[in-house]
This record gives structure tokens, sequence and C-alpha cells, in this order.
């Protein structure tokens, strides 16, 4: 059994060293590979500098370009899973055993890391997204997912194949919507995220909710017209 843990990287320079080092430490038993996609801080020469398992991509190509990227590389390298870890340390690696054990026992196609499996969800304006996304995707496909947006995701071998050889396949909840719709055994686990501990997210409160507006149609409308 090969598990690898993609890392999609982008300015992260305050940030990788001690994700990556956390992973060689604590959990050498998976493999990682960085997906360093064209930043144009330090993360690449940090990542070269410790001896990191890399891969540069030449420019910026977003966060679906990355994570294709890195199924890809699980793809060619014949992993039997692959669990998404974003490099701001938000993602706490302890849980990927947990999401293992899950997609092992009940053969599953994809495990979601949510943080509100067990937990209530707060009602805030940030949360407002995930529950009209998490509406969508039941009205839709009869599922609740409790935590849609997470992006701590893992895959098993048939799901790996599937999003390297698909260009339009993202790491978003429309094509987890998407695969829900075509048959895919989609489930979560609880887990608890960390703060950010350095650097700003890309996604401030107007990107939210373009976001937000952009998955929902996607979900609602596009799916329809989609082709596996």
């Amino acid at each position: 059994m090969k598990v690898l843990v993609i890392i999609p990287a982008y300015n992260e320079e305050e940030n990788i060293e001690a994700v990556i080092d956390n992973l060689i430490s604590n959990y050498s038993e998976y493999d990682y590979v960085i997906i360093n996609d064209g930043s144009k801080d330090k993360t690449s020469e940090i990542c070269h500098g410790h001896g990191y398992n890399i891969v540069d991509l030449p420019v910026n190509l977003g966060l679906a370009g990355a994570f294709q990227t890195g199924l890809k590389y699980a793809d060619l390298n014949g992993y039997d899973y692959a669990v998404q870890l974003d490099a701001d340390g938000q993602h706490n690696p302890k849980y990927i055993s947990d999401m293992l054990k899950k997609i092992q026992e009940n053969n599953d196609d994809i495990v979601i890391a949510s943080r509100f499996e067990t937990e209530k969800k707060p009602w805030s304006m940030r949360m407002l997204g995930s529950r009209l996304i998490s509406g969508a995707i039941k009205l839709t496909t009869g599922k609740h997912l409790t935590d849609p947006t997470s992006g701590m995701r893992m895959y098993n071998r048939k799901m790996i194949h599937e999003f390297a050889a698909n260009i339009n396949y993202g790491p978003e909840p429309d094509t987890v919507s998407f695969l829900i719709k075509q048959g895919a055994k989609v489930e979560s686990v609880q887990v608890t995220m960390d703060e950010r501990t350095a650097g700003e997210s890309y996604l401030n409160l107007s990107r939210s909710m373009i976001y937000m507006v952009r998955m929902i149609i996607s979900i609602v409308l596009i799916n329809n017209f989609r082709k596996r």
C-alpha cells in the first residue's frame, strides 16, 4: 500500500519548511511531493536547499493545475491513495490515518476531512457559503456533505487515475458533486483545522463570495452538461 501526500504550494516560503519537516519527522510512512505552482518567492529555493521532493511548474497554473500535476505524479508512480495537504499548515497530517482507515473499511472513492462531521457548523458569514454549497449538493445528488469546501481530501486508485486523465477535474466541490452523481462513494471524517501560521490566504471576503456563486452555479446547472 502506497500513500502519497500532495502539497500544492504558491508563495509559501514562510510555511513550507515546517510543514515538510513535520511530515518527514512524524509521518515518514507516507511519501510526499511538493508541487511548486510557479511561486515568485523563495518557496522553490528553500525546498531544493533542503532536498525536499519537489516538482517545479514553470508558470502559475492555479490550484487545479497544481493539484492535477500531483495526481498525475501519483498515477504514474502507482500510488494506491493520494491526499491533498495545504502548504500553509492548516491541514494536520495526523488525520491521514483516520482517512485511510475510512476509505479502506468502506471501500470509498473519496474521503473528505470535515470540520463539521460531528461538530456543529457555526452561523457566520464565512460558513454561509459552505452551507449553501452543501445544500446545492444535497439538492442535486441526495448526499449531505458536512464540509464540502475542505481541501483535505483522500482519493483511491480509481479516482487518482480519473483526476489525472481529465483536465476539467479540479479539487473543488462541484467536481465532487459531479462524481457523486456518477456513482462515486464519498464520505467524511471529523478533523480539526489549524489556523494559518504565516502569510495571507488568497480567499478574502469578495473572492469567497465569487467562489460560492461559481460553485453553486456549477453544481446546480453546469454539472448537468458535464461528461465523465
